[in-house]
């Protein structure tokens, strides 16, 4: 059966074919669920640290954006080390690396060695979206890839949904080395089940031969050689205008992403709520994202791909309304009222979460051959470098006052910017040419 020909026969036959595939789909999403909760340990601390440390609300937006500087210098590099050594082997070492990190985190004796400790993190984490992304494209057809994507992208929502209270409940009761302590242990625990678990499908004795050719013949990518460089240059890449729409468009979900992450049990603190208050209302916008993402961006667009709809007018359609949705963070601008302010970031966050596995699965549709971890480290390296700016810039807009509507509305404005690059700049969903 030639590849895409019959997504209707596509459908009938994974009903038949065993699903080995979808054990690798949870894995992926429980790393990506422990990895949050690494990176949302520190945004409930700001009074801990303060009490500790001194920091202040500038030096806090800082430390909340340290753990993307050393993440963002190494996505380009990233994605040439995981084209060439592979997901299993890079995986291993940065899940045992970022579960170092967070133990170092709760040793930490003052600000710098603190900060060390989230540059750490950033290295250990690096590779994570775009080895993840690879193994999706290895692991999947292209008619499942959004749901499969789907199921690690929605734990970076669900992470903060659940992981916010329960970090913020150790911090409040046993104070913020206990609640590291605790995202040490699960990260090193996961560790060990990386290393046991995955494979590669082609090193995986127990995938059966009728899974095996299932993913042949729907468009799985063929796993290249560890070891050899092969695929286009990162230079060829970054010259793509498909790759900067993709881009471009992307960074606008991660600053609005990054902001909400890492500021809004403070944004809460300013509507006169308690500690607990605060870290209860802020699962609650990213309990609304997981179900977006994995019911919209996830299923949804693959069903729609499935019944023979346009695959590009489907992705796109997806990305460009959920990030418009996203622009529901203006909203909160305008309100003190907690219930307000909670409709409207989940509003904002919502879509974008329904947008954001379609935009993670592009890197394995556009990418020529043997290229994924290029164009995924090229991704992520657009999305960190909004992950640094969005805390440190969110610091400096709220200042002393507290106020965070101008913090919100420059959020809306790189929004709108997104946008266009995905109308103007993405074109179809299909392989840039081989250099």
């Amino acid at each position: 059966m030639p590849p895409y020909s019959s997504p209707r026969a596509s459908s009938r036959n994974s009903i038949i074919v065993p699903k080995r595939r979808w054990r690798i789909a949870v894995l992926l999403g429980l790393g990506v669920l422990i990895n949050y909760f690494d990176r949302v340990n520190v945004s409930v601390a700001k009074d801990a640290l303060h009490s500790d440390f001194g920091v202040t609300t500038v030096m806090f937006g800082y430390i909340l954006s340290a753990y993307n500087w050393t993440y963002a210098l190494l996505q380009l590099p990233m994605g040439v080390v995981l084209d060439r050594f592979g997901v299993r082997n890079v995986g291993r070492a940065s899940t045992l690396l970022w579960s170092i990190a967070t133990f170092a985190a709760t040793a930490a004796i003052g600000v710098k060695s603190f900060i060390f400790s989230r540059l750490l993190l950033g290295v250990g984490e690096a590779p994570t979206f775009p080895a993840y992304a690879k193994a999706v494209g290895y692991w999947f057809p292209r008619e499942e890839r959004s749901l499969a994507t789907a199921m690690f992208d929605a734990a970076a929502k669900f992470g903060p949904a659940i992981g916010t209270p329960l970090v913020g409940l150790l911090l409040i009761h046993f104070g913020w080395r206990w609640s590291f302590a605790a995202t040490a242990i699960l990260s090193f625990l996961y560790f060990l089940v990386f290393y046991v678990v995955y494979r590669d499908p082609g090193e995986d004795p127990n995938l059966s031969e009728a899974e095996r050719r299932y993913l042949a013949e729907h468009g799985a990518t063929e796993r290249a050689t560890p070891g050899v460089s092969g695929g286009a240059s990162l230079a060829y890449l970054l010259k793509q205008r498909k790759v900067w729409g993709l881009v471009l468009g992307f960074f606008g979900y991660n600053y609005c992403f990054y902001l909400l992450l890492t500021w809004m049990p403070t944004y809460f603190s300013t509507l006169h709520l308690t500690p607990t208050e605060s870290v209860l209302w802020t699962s609650v916008p990213w309990l609304v994202a997981t179900l977006t993402d994995l019911l919209v961006g996830g299923w949804m667009v693959d069903v729609l791909v499935k019944r023979g709809h346009d695959d590009t007018r489907v992705r796109k359609t997806v990305l460009i309304v959920g990030t418009a949705l996203g622009l529901g963070i203006a909203g909160a601008m305008f309100t003190t009222s907690v219930a307000v302010a909670v409709f409207w970031i989940s509003i904002s966050i919502g879509g974008l979460a329904a947008a954001a596995p379609v935009g993670w699965s592009l890197p394995g549709l556009i990418a020529p051959r043997d290229s994924v971890g290029k164009v995924g480290g090229i991704l992520n390296f657009g999305n960190q470098v909004a992950g640094i700016t969005a805390p440190i810039v969110t610091g400096y807009l709220v200042g002393p006052r507290n106020s965070f509507g101008a913090a919100f509305a420059v959020t809306a404005a790189i929004l709108l910017v997104g946008i266009a690059a995905y109308v103007f700049l993405l074109g179809r969903v299909e392989p840039v040419p081989e250099p």
